[in-house]
Parts: structure tokens; sequence; C-alpha cells
């Protein structure tokens, strides 16, 4: 395991779990690090397997005939105590590939209809998110979507406001409300680029 010692699991629930790493500093000192991962076994963490499993799957979906909105949800978060602005996603389920998961979380969570595109390379690649804290590892799936948003097939869990924004809205949601980084980062992508927000995909 290289720089790292030992692993101790602290909890065991089915979504996230807390481990404590016995990591070897630059100097040779061991001291605990805690990390918090999608996986039950000490085995499964990233630092010991090194497998770039996905583990969750955002999607970005571009809703209209104009390809002018782009699907955003407002969620309820409570390791933040408020609502949050982010693209529909969710887990991916053992043995489900990213895309087929990206489709079926955007029904769940807008009710809308996603046709996803056929990306390779750096845009089908699974990224990290919050390496300080998590192996959290997820993947983008893009395409485009119709329907009417619903709020139907959501969990009792989720408290979960269905947002289709133009270019205007996502500067003000940009500005003036909380936002994920991930999808901030592509929102501002959204406002500047001209046509279809989609056609960088053929780049690939």
């Amino acid at each position: 395991m290289s720089r790292i010692k030992g692993v101790k699991r602290q909890t065991d629930n089915r979504f996230l779990n807390l481990f404590e790493l016995q990591a070897e500093r630059r100097n040779g000192d061991v001291k605990p690090y805690f990390v918090a991962s999608r996986v039950r076994q000490a085995e499964e963490l990233k630092a010991v397997s090194h497998n770039d499993r996905c583990d969750g799957v955002i999607i970005y979906g571009v809703h209209g005939e104009k390809k002018d909105k782009v699907v955003l949800v407002r969620q309820y978060r409570y390791p933040i105590g408020d609502y949050i602005y982010e693209f529909p996603a969710g887990l991916v389920e053992a043995g489900e590939e990213m895309v087929s998961a990206g489709v079926r979380e955007f029904f769940e969570e807008t009710g809308l209809k996603l046709t996803p595109i056929e990306t390779a390379g750096a845009y089908q690649k699974p990224f990290f998110t919050t390496v300080g804290m998590t192996d959290e590892c997820c993947g983008t799936v893009y395409g485009y979507c119709d329907g009417l948003p619903t709020n139907e097939h959501q969990e009792a869990s989720e408290d979960i406001q269905i947002v289709l924004a133009d270019r205007e809205e996502c500067k003000r949601i940009l500005r003036e409300e909380n936002v994920a980084i991930m999808c901030a980062y592509m929102l501002m992508h959204f406002i500047h680029c001209e046509g279809d927000p989609l056609a960088f995909l053929e780049e690939m």
C-alpha cells in the first residue's frame, strides 16, 4: 500500500463510510488520516485497490428545440443546511454502466427522458471530486432531453426542485445562489458558448 501502512473501518453504513488510514508522512512519521468513501470494505478503497471504478454520475442535459436551456436541480443538502443548485446526479449501482445510470437517475430526479451523446476519451472518464476528504469518483453523462419535468419519481428522502435554466438565469444562479462546483464550471461554459452547448463533444 506504499505510504498507507494500515486501514481501519470506523463505520458500517450503506451509502457512506469513514475509514482511518495509517498514513506515512514524508519524514517517516505515521499518523491517522480519515477518509469518507462509498465502499464498505477496506480493501475496496481506491487508496488500496487503485481501482478507478465510477461511484457516481452527474448529467449535463440540454433541453428545448433551440438547445438553449440546461436542466438543473435545486436540492436541499443536509451538510450545508440549505438548498444548492446542481446537475441531476446519483450513484452507479453494482454492475451498472455509467451511461445507463445517468439515464436512470435523470428520469428519477426530473421525469425527463435523456438521449445520451456517445463520448470517448476524457469526456467519458470518471474524475475524482474532493480528494482531501473522499475517494469518490464521478463521471459525466451528456445528452439532450425532452418531456415535462415532474418530481413524481423522486424518493421521499429527496427534496428537489427541477429548473430549466436559460443563460440569463444561469448568470443569476452563479451570482446569487449556492452552486456545486462541478455544476458551476459547466454553467460558466454554457453561458459563454454560442449555439449548441454540447457541440464541443464532437471534438473528441
